[in-house]
């Protein structure tokens, strides 16, 4: 008898797992329950996503309740509109729950938490597909470990054995007398631009760290008040006092 066709083994492996809806359930229990007891709420957005440094974050307010989960799901559980927000004034934190943003939920006061944020800046290697944030050459003749970024006599030669992994990455490369040398300075990235896999090996191999790991505010809803603050306006209205 010929096999049927509709009996297909497939791999749990090619299997698109469906969200779940007891973990979304779970998300939209808790974020009703901090908006219950913390006095406020902060949206944030990340910049140049970094799980280490989120929850170096998560540690830092270990008083309070941070959320990173499906903002859709975030939305619905703070109310979409008037009608339906969970408390009032809610609602009006909606326009922001847009794109990579998560929720701080806090008893702490709004000028302690933008403070905290506007100085946190965490410094990484970027990412294949993010844009340079700055333009970075090493110069022509024998390369060294930090190309150029550090004085001569303060760092050491590449190691021979990397020549044909930093041609392979795209530098113009060759090897005399046992020292990877460049003929002519070579650019690796240029500030603004799109980096590709190669870019980024050679900035890490060189140790130049230009992704920044930031946390802005948004705006944050203060049950006191059952209002929506926007940042900037919040920080102006701190700088004239």
């Amino acid at each position: 008898m010929p096999k049927s066709k509709r009996s297909r083994v497939v791999h749990t492996s090619v299997v698109q797992k469906k969200p779940s809806k007891e973990k979304a359930l779970a998300l939209f229990e808790a974020v009703q329950h901090a908006a219950d007891s913390y006095a406020h709420i902060f949206v944030f957005d990340v910049e140049n996503m970094r799980n280490t440094y989120l929850k170096d974050v998560r540690q830092q307010f270990s008083d309070s309740r941070i959320f990173f989960g499906k903002t859709k799901v975030m939305a619905k559980a703070l109310g979409q509109t008037r009608e339906t927000e969970h408390a009032p004034g809610l609602w009006k934190l909606n326009q922001y729950l847009k794109g990579s943003v998560g929720l701080l939920c806090t008893n702490r006061a709004p000028a302690e938490v933008l403070q905290y944020f506007e100085g946190y800046v965490e410094v990484d290697f970027a990412r294949a597909g993010t844009e340079a944030s700055r333009t970075f050459t090493i110069p022509a003749g024998v390369v060294y470990s930090r190309g150029g970024e550090e004085a001569i006599e303060d760092d050491v030669a590449l190691p021979h054995s990397l020549e044909v992994t930093v041609r392979k990455w795209g530098m113009p490369t060759r090897l005399e007398k046992g020292k990877v040398m460049l003929d002519q300075e070579h650019t690796v990235c240029q500030e603004g631009k799109e980096l590709n896999s190669h870019q980024t090996a050679l900035l890490k191999l060189f140790g130049v760290a230009t992704a920044e790991f930031k946390v802005e505010v948004q705006a944050y809803w203060s049950a006191a008040t059952q209002d929506v603050t926007e940042v900037a306006k919040a920080a102006g209205a701190m700088e004239e006092g």
